[in-house]
């Protein structure tokens, strides 16, 4: 029985952080993912580019280079294959891991499939990508609603409704008005987001302005049909339909806290946070460390790559005995 020194759970950027801060300590590991290679990038909008400059989303002190300030989708995927590559960390794809399971001082990682994988330490870095938020309406499993939005090309005359306020939702919303598509905004809060990113919002509130882009605000979903969307004004209480060829239901996403249950791991049940060491990121779990965006719950938007990344040493160093690296204040607070 091959026993590693380290399994990863998540095959993103800070879980290939993680592989490498242990590859680099000369501890033997594995990555398991559930996907491909940094899957929730490559769910990402086709055309998207990132918020973080390039030098902010590095892993391994491998540079980032790139002719723009900020990286693209495509110029991210292939940077995160060329780290994997160049330190030749250890993985398997496209395997999902049901639970993990501690006997003494062995754990024993169980896929789906029901593979087993044993190891000493073991860290989950299973970001959020692959688990949306759901509105629980009727119709939300119909063929016409997704909860991804990938490009715009397969809407245009159409009439598209996008549930969310939020980056993806303008992003979304933005892009498709452009391809000549038909495009309503349903939102419960009164305005978009106040985290839509500062240089979209005049954009988005112009277009609104214009009659380009419709905003139905203050309210929600409570039905979805082959042909309509029927929203409730949450402050009068009145309902209405608006015609829907395509739902884009783009309301953010959120942890595996089923898995994360199964494996033993404490949450507080109402965010959802896993317990864990501030400093050294172990769960209550001895043995077992939460790594990246896993360890927010519900507040996502606080865990990202540009820290999530800075997990990954400070993890290695706890396993190997060394002084912990402290990361930014803001992962403390959480």
């Amino acid at each position: 029985m091959q026993i590693f020194d380290v399994i990863i759970v998540g095959g993103g950027p800070c879980g290939l952080a993680a592989g490498i801060e242990a590859a680099k300590s000369g501890l033997s590991h594995l990555i398991l993912e559930m996907g491909s290679l940094t899957e929730s990038i490559r769910q990402y909008p086709r055309r998207m580019r990132f918020f973080s400059t390039a030098e902010n989303i590095e892993i391994g002190g491998l540079p980032f280079a790139i002719s723009d300030v900020k990286a693209g989708r495509n110029e991210a995927l292939q940077y995160y294959r060329k780290a994997a590559a160049y330190y030749n960390l250890n993985f398997k794809l496209f395997q999902e891991v049901w639970d993990v399971v501690k006997d003494d001082d062995l754990f024993t990682v169980t896929t789906k499939l029901g593979d087993q994988y044993h190891a000493r330490k073991v860290i989950m870095a299973t970001g959020y990508f692959t688990r949306p938020r759901w509105l629980n309406v009727p119709g939300e499993t119909l063929p016409h609603v997704t909860h991804y939005y990938d490009e715009p090309f397969k809407y245009s005359f159409t009439n598209v409704v996008i549930v969310g306020a939020s980056n993806s939702a303008v992003e979304a919303a933005l892009e498709l008005y452009r391809h000549d598509v038909n495009v309503t905004i349903v939102h419960r809060g009164e305005d978009f987001r106040s985290t839509v990113k500062y240089w979209l919002v005049p954009d988005v509130k112009n277009r609104v302005k214009e009659g380009r882009i419709k905003t139905v605000f203050d309210s929600s979903v409570t039905e979805i049909n082959e042909q309509y969307v029927t929203v409730m004004n949450q402050k009068t209480g009145e309902e209405s339909q608006l015609p829907a060829d395509f739902v884009l239901v783009l309301t953010g996403y959120i942890p595996n806290a089923d898995l994360l249950r199964r494996c033993g791991i404490d949450l507080n049940p109402d965010t959802q946070v896993p317990v864990y060491d501030k400093e050294t990121f172990e769960t209550n779990v001895p043995g077992l460390y939460v790594c990246g965006t896993v360890l927010a719950g519900i507040y996502t938007e606080k865990v990202f790559i540009e820290n999530g990344r800075e997990h990954a040493q400070s993890i290695i160093d706890h396993i190997m005995g060394r002084e912990v690296h402290k990361v930014a204040e803001l992962i403390q607070r959480i």
